[in-house]
């Protein structure tokens, strides 16, 4: 079963200013910032450490495990959503989380650095 959704622009800032620190296109930092969202969500529901995707544009194609497919249907079912929008929601929350200047920036009030 393949899931499909559409970049969010938090997703794609992310990717674009990951793009800019590292001197790379921003096709192959939103590939980085969309595997590494992907590979956190697989890893934590079903214990993976390999993800299967294509980008199309801004759009995703993600082959999940069947495990990560039961997860995101039963979270769908309960919130009455489809299970493309719990995954984009799931990788919409990854999507700064790899950057050290989101994380200063978002870090509460009296929390000390790393």
């Amino acid at each position: 079963m393949s899931l499909r959704f559409t970049v969010s622009d938090r997703l794609y800032e992310a990717a674009e200013e990951w793009a800019d620190a590292r001197f790379e296109e921003i096709d192959d930092a939103l590939a980085t910032k969309v595997e590494q969202s992907l590979l956190e969500i697989e890893h934590l529901v079903s214990g993976g450490h390999e993800v299967a995707f294509e980008i199309e544009g801004r759009d995703i194609v993600f082959d999940p495990s069947d495990e990560t497919a039961g997860f995101l249907e039963t979270q769908a079912d309960r919130a009455g959503i489809d299970a493309e929008t719990v995954l984009k929601l799931h990788v919409d929350l990854y999507a700064n989380t790899f950057l050290k200047e989101a994380k200063d920036q978002e870090r509460p009030p009296g929390t000390p650095k790393e």
